[in-house]
């Protein structure tokens, strides 16, 4: 807390907002910059290691998905390119990094003590899945909603430099922002989570119209096949 709290006061003092950036996302990156480089001060184990884990824990996560059960350490460090012993090394590490407090046993098993709250195979289906909506989703996105949805959110630029370039005041670049950001959420609800849909417009009317051909036009992007075959997320840091 005090490392966010520092990091959001040195954020208000070298705010510029002549940049066009809003304060929030400018404050947001330097404030999760140093929550986690605080994070890694603290950790007995080095960034390599942390890093080689979590490598292992990516592949293994993906073949259990693949494959329908727990993929064995041969097929495991056939995946990673590495060998057998190398894999044992890496969990060998990770098991040196962990520091435990004797006093802070209970009864009951490991499973007990250390709930598992990494996403399982089906939850990775999912997240890819909904990854692949989004991705069809902006590319079915009216062209001017497209680019505004593009510069502002995955290439960061200020909102001035986006309106200059389209022709329109700022204030309308971000009308058309929140006008993109609810025919996204309403395209993805549409197609993953119909329930939250808000209430239909009026039957027949221009709006509704206008929104079933968005809907077709996400589904016709592409199947289920193609959705989980992205595997980078937008390939940018932020998302709407």
């Amino acid at each position: 807390m005090s490392a966010g709290m520092a990091a959001l006061a040195a954020a208000a003092r070298s705010f510029d907002p002549s940049r066009g950036i809003p304060f929030g996302s400018f404050a947001t990156q330097r404030i999760r910059g140093a929550l986690l480089d605080e994070l890694r001060g603290l950790d007995w184990a080095s960034r390599s290691v942390r890093s080689r884990a979590r490598r292992v824990e990516t592949a293994q996560q993906e073949l259990t998905a693949a494959l329908g059960r727990t993929p064995t350490p041969a097929e495991l460090a056939e995946s990673l390119g590495i060998a057998v012993g190398e894999l044992k090394s890496i969990d060998d590490d990770v098991r040196r990094a962990v520091v435990l407090s004797l006093q802070g046993f209970s009864a009951g098993s490991a499973e007990d003590l250390v709930r598992e709250r990494t996403a399982g195979p089906e939850d990775l289906i999912l997240h890819r899945e909904r990854i692949g909506y989004l991705h069809h989703a902006v590319d079915a996105l009216p062209e001017r909603l497209r680019r505004v949805v593009q510069g502002y959110f995955f290439d960061e630029r200020p909102m001035n430099e986006i309106a200059r370039e389209l022709g329109v005041t700022e204030s309308r670049i971000s009308q058309l922002r929140a006008e993109a950001l609810i025919l996204l959420r309403d395209g993805l609800n549409n197609h993953l989570d119909p329930e939250l849909l808000d209430g239909p417009a009026r039957a027949g009317g221009c709006v509704a119209r206008r929104r079933e051909t968005y809907y077709a036009q996400i589904a016709a992007q592409g199947n289920l096949t193609s959705r989980l075959s992205i595997t980078n997320p937008l390939g940018l840091p932020h998302s709407p």
